[in-house]
């Protein structure tokens, strides 16, 4: 048994899906620091033994943090930084003052100068003008003493339900080279293995399951769970539910008449799940995706099952709330693979 603990940070944590995998890991988050409250009023339910801090990192002082942990040693940092100010005319990231969370990851690694960091993001932070943003983060890390890795992995080989792209960098400390983990998963899992046990209508806050789980990934994924949460259907009006009925299992805005194919302008709109496939990426409660078999979109559970995250973690605030939040996240399986390798490079330092 692995008797190694290393203290974690989480920036930019939200509802704490890149936590949850680092605590299934086996690592000791320290703190979870956001400045969205509807998150943390989730993370602190289902994280009860880390601390949270509300805060908008653009301002928050290394100082502050260190307080908040006690001036504990911080092994690793994790998170997203958001970073919409991303140049493509040559300037660097770091001196654009819309990259100001960006630069605070940047600030928070250079005051604690952790073991390690990961941070993710979107895929094209790899290719947005011509690499220049990636070259910019390689940069500003590599100043710092890292030795950074990167690569856009698919939470679908992570077992996740889910075709989710994500960019990756990893850094290390050592000198040495992160190694990506490989899949956990020889296939996908689809999306009917994901939530055909869970039923069209609404369960009320921790009511029974209605059926015995149908899959593997239902068992693994009910594990200790009493019952269901966050399982409130949205009904639609009744042509919205007539035009979901149009396109089959799999389809979208194509199978319909041609009358409606530009009720919505948007390409993905009137998308139906493939059962037989993982889902796409879950967005943060935009309606355009709907069930694979029943005629609504799919229910705060059913994402937060695309996304990986146990039954026994329950979303609080309102229904736009939960969606935004398991939109957000990043998915608990993919982070605990990747947790889980970056112990494998740490061990060597001890």
């Amino acid at each position: 048994m692995d008797k190694l603990t290393y203290n974690v940070i989480d920036l930019f944590c939200g509802c704490g899906g890149l936590s949850l995998g680092f605590e299934h890991a086996g690592y000791n988050l320290l703190l979870g620091i956001d400045m969205w409250e509807d998150a943390l009023v989730t993370y602190r339910h289902n994280h009860k033994n880390n601390n949270t801090l509300c805060a908008d990192l653009a301002n928050l002082k290394a100082e502050t943090v260190e307080k908040e942990i006690d001036n504990q040693k911080v092994d690793v940092i994790i998170g997203g930084p958001p970073c919409q100010g991303f140049s493509i005319a040559g300037k660097r990231i770091v001196d654009d003052e819309r990259n100001s969370l960006y630069k605070s990851f940047v600030r928070m690694v250079q005051h604690f100068k952790p073991k390690a960091f990961m941070l993710e993001n979107v895929p094209n932070i790899l290719s947005i003008g011509n690499g220049i943003v990636r070259d910019s983060i390689l940069r500003d890390f590599e100043e710092l003493g890292y030795t950074i890795t990167y690569k856009v992995c698919l939470a679908a080989d992570y077992g996740v339900p889910q075709n989710r792209k994500r960019a990756i960098f990893v850094g290390l400390l050592d000198g040495t080279k992160f190694e990506f983990p490989a899949p956990t998963v020889n296939v996908p899992i689809t999306c009917k293995e994901a939530i055909s046990d869970l039923p069209y209508e609404t369960i009320e806050e921790g009511g029974a399951y209605t059926i015995e789980p149908q899959s593997d990934y239902q068992k693994l994924i009910r594990q200790g769970s009493s019952g269901v949460y966050n399982h409130d259907i949205t009904i639609h009006t009744p042509r919205t539910q007539e035009i979901i009925a149009m396109v089959p299992d799999g389809g979208n805005y194509k199978d319909l008449p041609l009358e409606l194919q530009n009720t919505r302008k948007v390409h993905i709109a009137w998308t139906r799940l493939n059962s037989n496939r993982p889902s796409v990426t879950i967005d943060t409660g935009h309606n355009h995706h709907f069930h694979y078999k029943y005629n609504r979109v799919p229910t705060a559970r059913e994402s937060a099952r695309f996304q990986s995250f146990p039954d026994t973690f329950v979303f609080l605030g309102n229904k736009t709330s939960k969606l935004k939040q398991i939109g957000n996240a990043v998915p608990p399986l993919m982070a605990e693979a990747i947790a889980k390798q970056l112990k494998k490079h740490l061990k060597h330092e001890i």
